[in-house]
């Protein structure tokens, strides 16, 4: 069989996995989508839905079978109505973003946006971010006015006035840290633990659980060559942002390559209350069409699988 992998740099375990070849040794004909050159979804408003790139491409033709994101899209994907079962998760990611403000804009705390144009990478685990923040300060999402920003832009947005508030993520925020003052509303571990994740269709885990296990076991193989190796590991993603016209400062990829977790493991319960929490929100802020049960989504085979490949 052909194994498709969707895979784009923001999901760090799968876009070095891309280049390592350590899954082809079990399973040989393994197709890389990058997610970066499918076509566009249709335009969403953030204030009344999610994208639904994850969801449109996951197991369609042309799209691919296992994929690895933030906390968000699998959310996206039972609401859409996909049979997805969750394959595992990193360790949390509390150093990865935050959400800033401009010193001296007046903005010190989530409580204090609202009515404010928040700049927020939509549809991603920022989406999540932001609602927990909002909810936890008793403000919902129909109290901000979100704005989709790439992660790239919307650091040069918050400089330019354009937007309030920033969910910055590095290293990208690091550039916008050096060229201004910044006050930080919240940052990621006082709010959720923010994991890496992968999944993959009912069906699939059912029909060919060697090639769940293959996926694992290759994942954490190559995660921990990430972790003895971060500097060879952070160059993969340079000179892809190289190639792309973006910016590629090595030393600045490794830094936020040494201050990601790697390695990945069973869903846990504490991560899908945080899931089942996010799927609330979202229904109730009306960004998700139905309620959905992530527990559903839980096979527990493949938790005794990731456990196995970590160990291992």
């Amino acid at each position: 069989m052909t194994l498709r992998v969707g895979y784009f740099p923001h999901n760090n375990s799968l876009f070095v996995l891309r280049h390592r070849g350590i899954l082809e040794r079990s399973i040989p004909d393994v197709e890389w989508v990058d997610l970066r050159d499918l076509p566009e979804p249709p335009a969403v408003d953030p204030r009344s839905g999610l994208p639904t790139l994850h969801s449109d491409w996951l197991f369609a033709d042309g799209g691919y079978d296992v994929i690895g994101t933030g906390f968000t899209p699998p959310i996206t994907a039972l609401g859409a109505g996909h049979d997805v079962v969750y394959l595992g998760i990193s360790g949390p990611r509390v150093e990865n973003g935050r959400i800033v403000a401009l010193a001296g804009s007046g903005i010190t705390s989530p409580s204090d946006l609202r009515g404010k144009r928040v700049g927020v990478a939509h549809g991603s685990w920022q989406t999540t971010l932001v609602l927990f923040a909002l909810d936890d300060a008793g403000l919902t999402w129909a109290d901000i006015e979100p704005v989709d920003v790439d992660v790239h832009a919307g650091g040069e947005a918050l400089l330019a006035g354009e937007i309030d508030a920033w969910v910055g993520a590095y290293p990208g925020l690091a550039a916008v840290e050096a060229r201004a003052e910044l006050v930080t509303l919240v940052d990621t571990a006082s709010v959720f633990s923010h994991p890496s994740l992968w999944f993959t269709s009912r069906r699939l885990a059912e029909e060919n659980p060697e090639a769940v296990r293959a996926v694992l076991a290759a994942l954490a193989e190559s995660d921990a060559w990430v972790t003895a190796n971060p500097r060879e590991a952070a160059a993969y993603f340079a000179d892809d942002a190289a190639a792309r016209g973006l910016p590629a400062d090595l030393d600045a990829w490794e830094a936020a390559v040494r201050g990601r977790p790697f390695g990945v493991g069973p869903v846990t319960e504490d991560f899908l209350d945080e899931q089942q929490r996010a799927a609330d929100l979202f229904v109730t802020g009306g960004l998700l069409p139905r309620r959905v049960d992530v527990r559903g989504a839980v096979l527990p085979w493949i938790g005794e699988a990731a456990g196995a490949a970590t160990v291992g």
